[in-house]
């Protein structure tokens, strides 16, 4: 009689090296939107802070604290959306491989349903042969499913080495920063352990495709950029890479398309009553041209482009955002910068200073 047991036992073994993808309770998505949840309660109160702060307090060192908090803030954002989006990863990867181990059950159940069905037919050379031929079948069927998982994983492995971030910096001076460092140290931690975790609830699959990545890189490095295309984020606005590699976030593709395309005249000479990138270029011929590439046309002259504008707090700020004075316009284009026409156009940092000028305040021309 032919050894049934011996014939599943590659397919078994497959199965029992395989994990089940089931995520423990206090695993690592919970860890990670646990931790994202409590970087937007401090992304909150820091809005809240620099709102204050330019209440009670102007002039350049007020400008100087405010960008510096807008840098931090814009941190705290990337900290949060990291977590979420490797939480989402984590997850899916676990489903996966979820759906694979169930798969593999079937396989090996299908397998020994099929010998049971045989009856006194395994005793015979017939029989022997058909038996045979089924378990190579299952093998190769379990296979497939093995490899199908792995090639998933691979995906993912990458998704969650672009989202790694590089090891925390300190925060700039002159802010409270300690809690800032203690939560980005935090997440850092967190999210480098993310794998370790997956490995554990993943098992085989998991682990394999883990040792593909080499030594020496360095997973989630900016890469910088003059405006990268925006990517959408489920409504709440879209996304963008700076040329000194932040992530910031804009209102809507409108917003974000007025930005990348005054980063793109960034270079061009100062030219009084000019509307020209790459030739000339004032102030408000700037944003004007920045908002016409984005099908806005707001007023031509800087005193004027608040109308129809929406007032924004210093808290509140997003890219596209206009900072206006009674002769002078910048456009907000996150972490704590403008770009603006001086001589050249340029990218600096936030103020509401600007040579004496009345400042009228910040302003979004879409909704």
């Amino acid at each position: 009689m032919i050894d049934i047991n011996a014939l599943a036992k590659p397919i078994l073994d497959l199965l029992a090296g395989f994990g089940t993808g089931v995520l423990p309770t206090g695993g690592p998505t919970d860890a990670l939107r646990s931790t994202s949840t409590v970087v937007d309660q401090i992304h909150q109160m820091g809005r809240d802070s620099i709102n204050g702060m330019n209440t009670a307090w102007d002039g350049r060192a007020a400008d100087a604290a405010t960008a510096k908090a807008l840098r931090v803030q814009t941190s705290a954002a990337t900290i949060s959306d990291r977590g979420n989006e490797m939480a989402t990863v984590v997850n899916q990867a676990a489903g996966e491989v979820e759906t694979g181990q169930k798969q593999l059950t079937d396989i090996a159940q299908s397998f020994v349903n099929t010998a049971a069905s045989m009856g006194p037919a395994l005793g015979t050379p017939a029989g022997l042969t058909v038996l045979v031929g089924s378990a190579i079948d299952h093998l190769g069927q379990a296979i497939n499913v093995v490899g199908r998982v792995q090639n998933e994983l691979q995906t993912h492995t990458a998704s969650m080495n672009e989202l790694t971030p590089p090891p925390p910096t300190p925060p700039p001076s002159g802010l409270p920063g300690p809690a800032v460092q203690q939560v980005a140290s935090t997440a850092s931690g967190l999210f480098s352990g993310v794998g370790q975790m997956m490995s554990t609830a993943m098992a085989t699959p998991r682990s394999q495709v883990q040792s593909q990545r080499g030594p020496g890189t360095s997973p989630g490095a900016p890469r910088p950029d003059t405006g990268s295309p925006g990517t959408p984020t489920d409504g709440k606005g879209v996304k963008l890479t700076l040329p000194d590699g932040s992530v910031v976030e804009a209102p809507n593709e409108q917003a974000a398309t007025a930005v990348r395309s005054a980063l793109g005249a960034v270079g061009t000479p100062y030219v009084w009553g000019g509307n020209t990138p790459g030739a000339g270029l004032d102030c408000s011929g700037l944003t004007k041209y920045a908002y016409g590439e984005a099908g806005v046309d707001i007023p031509r002259l800087a005193a004027e482009q608040s109308n129809g504008a929406t007032p924004v707090s210093p808290g509140d700020l997003m890219p596209g955002d206009l900072a206006i004075w009674d002769g002078h316009v910048a456009m907000v284009i996150g972490n704590g910068q403008f770009v603006e026409a001086g001589d050249p156009v340029q990218i600096s940092s936030i103020r509401t200073e600007n040579s004496g000028m009345d400042f009228h305040g910040f302003y979004r021309p879409t909704a």
